[in-house]
């Protein structure tokens, strides 16, 4: 049997010409740390979302890290985010010293509640900090309004949101600035750990480039602390440029898998994923929902199919984060949601023929479990 799960193997095969040309060029440059491919692709990831700076980092969670260290936040402050998110979320949080406060989340999108922000604000709260999840976007207006009424700041964690949309607005485009993790299941995927920081604002620029270079601006004469050795590699850099031209192809092939999803699976028991309105989805991950998941899922693994649970446990849930105030408090929504969604086969290689044998069994799974 064929487990069914993502692998860089398909994607590689179709692009491997193209990305041992992106090694090879990076080696024969002589310039493996901080040179032309990682500016480079910092100006073309800047333009594509239409902002003016971005830096490149070492991985998605250090993003969101020196963001937020780069707008201020630090120990004492507090920062507004959702427990329904993968959990270097929160590790990045706490290692600014900062203290995360959640929010319950919409039980249609899976999204940060923002009807529940104004009652999270306090005399410590610094920032707040979207999760655009699963590949759509947070409903940004109210959560700009908010942190404008109470001298906010915002992040917006996009690291499954690559090329989502929001009223025609790119996914991490309305904040102060926005993270992004270059992680190889990604919509924009590296061959390794990678990461960036778009942002608006020159000053939180600087802060940034700092920040992630032992606290420097010039070699060997440390600014300001604190300080990180978190570079975007050379050569994931030149990978990442020459995906990026090949983005908005990723984004149609995972739209087109949701669409056989969504014709094929629609009159059966799943919960679907919605799209907020105003929202173009980009479908990092194909999210449903039903109260047998865990039946689901271990019958499936007799298809030769594995399934993914994104997320199975909600932050404030985990013992790592048993110490922190907001972890005492309860999210109706998000722990009830735990125990019912996973995520079904999602990735652009995905082809019809493989989609439609895990439809099949899911069909037939589905079926034996109405009939019980």
């Amino acid at each position: 049997m064929t487990t069914l799960v993502w692998s860089y193997s398909e994607e590689y095969a179709a692009e491997r010409e193209d990305i041992l040309d992106a090694v090879d060029s990076v080696f024969s440059s002589g310039q493996l740390i901080l040179g032309p491919s990682v500016s480079g692709f910092e100006d073309e990831f800047a333009a594509w979302h239409g902002v003016e700076h971005c830096a490149g980092v070492d991985n998605g969670t250090n993003a969101v890290t020196l963001a937020l260290q780069a707008l201020g936040v630090g120990p004492g402050d507090e920062v507004i985010t959702v427990s329904n998110t993968a959990a270097p979320t929160v590790v990045a949080i706490t290692a600014t010293g900062a203290v995360p406060r959640f929010v319950d989340i919409d039980p249609v999108t899976y999204l940060m509640d923002t009807a529940q922000l104004a009652g999270a604000v306090n005399e410590r709260t610094r920032c707040v900090l979207p999760v655009h999840l699963y590949g759509q976007c947070v409903a940004m207006d109210p959560v700009v309004e908010l942190a404008r009424a109470h001298g906010l700041r915002v992040v917006e964690d996009c690291a499954q949101a690559h090329g989502a949309r929001q009223g025609g607005r790119l996914a991490g485009t309305a904040g102060d600035a926005a993270a992004f993790s270059f992680y190889p299941t990604k919509v924009l995927g590296a061959y390794g750990d990678g990461g960036a920081v778009i942002t608006g604002r020159a000053d939180v620029d600087r802060n940034l480039r700092r920040l992630r270079y032992y606290g420097m601006e010039e070699r060997y004469y440390v600014e300001a602390l604190p300080g990180h050795n978190s570079r975007l590699d050379e050569v994931q850099a030149e990978i990442l440029r020459r995906k990026l031209r090949r983005l908005d192809g990723y984004i149609a092939a995972r739209r087109a898998v949701a669409g056989r999803y969504r014709e094929a699976l629609g009159d059966t028991g799943l919960v679907l994923p919605r799209t907020a309105p105003g929202n173009d989805h980009v479908y990092y991950l194909y999210v449903v929902r039903h109260p047998a998941r865990d039946t689901i899922i271990e019958r499936l693994r007799g298809y030769g199919i594995r399934l993914n649970t994104s997320y199975p446990w909600p932050v404030h849930t985990m013992a790592g984060f048993a110490h922190l105030p907001s972890a005492k408090e309860s999210l109706p929504v998000t722990e009830r949601l735990a125990g019912e969604i996973f995520s079904l086969p999602m990735y652009p290689s995905l082809t019809p023929e493989r989609q439609d044998r895990v439809i099949e069994c899911l069909r037939t799974v589905l079926a034996t479990i109405d009939a019980a």
